[in-house]
């Protein structure tokens, strides 16, 4: 059973992960894999807004896709795309990275590798990974700049499509600890993180929303 308290906080992170930019056109549009096939969609939907001439899907797989997408999410989402009508022409697929840092700096290389001039990227990512993924971007990629897109979609509904409610919100905690420490171990820039945020999430902790919190001095994805 979640608390009423534990599902306002959960909404405070929801909204404060989210980046709240407004899509445009960009060089490319990246969707960073995941067990959630709606980056994807939504990055087809960009695709076909015209907010990008190129898709590029990055990731292998981890614990939570290995048995969902076993070739690897990359090639699963650009399955998706090209299920969507995208020409394979216009979806490039980067199959090795594991954590957010290798899909930048992997999807870099692929874009270079091609021949692709970027100065901007639209990131598609799951709604509460915008702000980590953009942060890591930027640290990463400074010369690019970054515009961040997920699809459009409630904490409830999103809960609903997950059909893992308590799974979401040890994410939405896990996300936040990262944006706590990992600048200070050079993986993203800094986030400034209002205090009643800070607050929902040490209450979270103390909740035992706790799944995804890094052990102690070991980076994760």
């Amino acid at each position: 059973m979640i608390s009423v308290q534990a599902w306002a906080d959960a909404q405070r992170l929801w909204d404060y992960h989210q980046m709240g930019h407004s899509p445009r056109p960009c060089s490319v549009a990246i969707g960073l894999g995941s067990h959630d096939l709606g980056v994807a969609d939504r990055a087809v939907e960009l695709y076909r807004d015209g907010m990008a001439p190129l898709l590029l899907f990055t990731g292998a797989t981890s614990p939570t896709t290995r048995e969902r997408m076993p070739r690897g999410e990359a090639v699963h989402y650009r399955e998706r795309a090209l299920e969507l009508g995208v020409p394979a022409e216009r979806v490039l697929v980067e199959p090795s990275a594991q954590n957010t840092g290798e899909n930048i700096r992997f999807s870099r290389a692929v874009l270079e590798e091609a021949g692709v001039e970027v100065s901007s990227v639209l990131l598609v990512s799951k709604p509460y990974e915008e702000r980590r993924a953009c942060a890591t971007a930027r640290k990463l990629w400074p010369e690019a700049e970054f515009v961040s897109a997920s699809t459009p979609m409630t904490l409830p509904a999103y809960a609903d499509s997950i059909q893992d409610a308590r799974m979401v919100i040890d994410m939405l905690v896990g996300a936040l600890q990262r944006l706590l420490v990992y600048p200070e171990m050079g993986f993203m820039v800094h986030q400034d993180v209002p205090g009643e945020v800070r607050e929902a999430y040490e209450r979270l902790c103390r909740e035992g929303f706790t799944g995804r919190l890094l052990a102690a001095g070991r980076p994760s994805a």
